[in-house]
């Protein structure tokens, strides 16, 4: 297999013992990192600390934050975050994309600054122009995981391989291939998922309820909680408060984020402070307005 450009260039820096720190063009920014000016496009701009070293945040030392970096394991740029041990990766569609998002909001609920990696229209299976899916745009770079460790990763989706058509095997054989390659990567980080929010089966939930019950059992599966979302609408006399047809109001994701951010509790996934830390709030791209999931 041809190594990427990106890996060519880690293995020149990785002979000199430093990990190559580079700016990378607006096509490759992502996950709520500030995009570098196009005057730094793909060159390095810093030597950081020998490889795999961190600092008590978990991030590299001696690196900014909004840096990317080359991993040495895998030879892929990742994007260093603020605090990433206080983070939480949350890999979702256009409910998670906007900075008051639902699921935003109940991750920081839950005591969680939130580091976003994913795009609206895209899915399990489901992609978005140059977007993949989410297995997909994480093996080739469409966003960037963050360097270090995060303090736990949530996936959140499956509306739009509901409106598309992914069969249930596709989905689930691209939910675990997506589970096995964030485990490699962040052995013994935390992982939770969030399934596909909707009516209710006896309330028109067709194949959004669908998408929420088999996602449940890809997470069941791996041992990983669940949060099910699939009846969440009608449960809780949310259907007011949609947009349109999948996407809530301003007052609706406030709502589901309390919610959220509650479930999370029962499930002992929020994050404990130390007395000298207070919850942090969310943080991330801002949104392009309701669309697909």
């Amino acid at each position: 297999m041809r190594k990427t450009l990106a890996a060519k260039a880690w293995i020149r820096c990785a002979a000199s013992g430093v990990a190559a720190v580079v700016a990378l063009s607006a096509g490759l920014s992502g996950c709520g990192m500030p995009a570098p000016s196009p005057g730094n496009a793909e060159r390095p701009v810093a030597a950081a600390a020998a490889a795999g070293s961190h600092g008590a945040q978990g991030n590299p030392v001696g690196v900014a934050a909004g840096s990317r970096v080359l991993n040495p394991a895998n030879g892929r740029l990742e994007a260093v975050v603020p605090e990433v041990s206080r983070t939480v990766l949350l890999i979702g569609d256009s409910q998670s994309e906007p900075v008051d998002g639902w699921p935003r909001l109940g991750l920081a609920a839950a005591g969680y600054k939130v580091y976003f990696c994913g795009r609206g229209g895209t899915g399990f299976v489901s992609s978005n122009g140059a977007t993949g899916n989410y297995i997909d745009a994480l093996l080739r770079g469409d966003w960037l995981l963050p360097s270090g460790t995060p303090a736990l990763i949530v996936i959140q989706g499956g509306g739009n391989d509901a409106a598309g058509a992914a069969s249930d095997r596709q989905i689930t054989a691209n939910a675990e291939r997506l589970i096995a390659e964030l485990r490699e990567r962040y052995p013994g980080t935390p992982m939770a998922m969030i399934g596909t929010l909707a009516r209710g089966e006896a309330h028109g939930g067709g194949r959004r309820t669908e998408v929420d019950a088999l996602l449940g059992s890809v997470a069941a599966s791996h041992a990983l909680p669940f949060v099910s979302v699939g009846d969440w609408l009608t449960r809780y006399g949310l259907a007011k408060d949609l947009a349109d047809t999948v996407h809530m109001n301003p007052a609706g994701r406030q709502k589901l984020g309390v919610l959220l951010g509650g479930r999370l509790r029962d499930l002992g996934l929020d994050r404990k402070p130390t007395a000298d830390q207070q919850p942090l709030r969310a943080s991330g791209t801002l949104d392009d307005g309701p669309g697909q999931d």
